[in-house]
């Protein structure tokens, strides 16, 4: 169900000033329900704009895993915090809201290609890691990738993506 931003005038309308935000954050935090009991993760995540969809990998066992194996709708946030402003009573930020599907990976290929995203989006020296990793060394890494369906954004006037 969508609703109308209360705050219009805050309301992100330009599509790649969102995907911009998934690019550029270092994680994510995701709501995730099972058995009706919340449960809410950061992850560090790569987005691929190609394929509108945020990769991740985690532990072949756990909470987040339980999870969204019994319950593979999602919805996250990306944040850019630019801090408390000060005597003004209000805080800069810019944030995405994403709803999607969580899948995991089988693929070697498509497990290949999550972790450059990753690697891309969250290491200072990407190139140097990426040349040494292979599709065959993925086999038993849990890759989950959020297939996303709907997302908008919001900022503080302040900000510029």
């Amino acid at each position: 169900m969508k609703y109308h931003m209360r705050r219009a005038d805050k309301a992100i309308q330009d599509e790649d000033d969102l995907k911009k935000i998934l690019r550029t954050t270092e994680y994510v935090t995701i709501a995730l329900s099972k058995d009706d009991e919340p449960y809410l993760v950061s992850l560090s995540h790569g987005y691929d704009e190609e394929k509108n969809c945020i990769y991740f990998h985690c532990a072949s066992e756990g909470k987040k895993l339980d999870y969204m194996k019994v319950n593979d709708r999602t919805w996250g946030q990306a944040i850019q915090d630019h801090g408390y402003m000060q005597a003004e009573c209000n805080h800069a930020y810019a944030t995405v809201q994403f709803s999607g599907r969580t899948k995991f990976l089988e693929d070697l290929e498509e497990k290949h290609r999550a972790m450059v995203v990753m690697i891309r989006q969250l290491d200072s020296d990407p190139e140097k890691m990426i040349k040494g990793l292979k599709p065959e060394s993925l086999g038993s890494t849990v890759i989950g990738r959020i297939d996303i369906d709907y997302m908008t954004g919001k900022k503080t006037e302040e900000v510029t993506i």
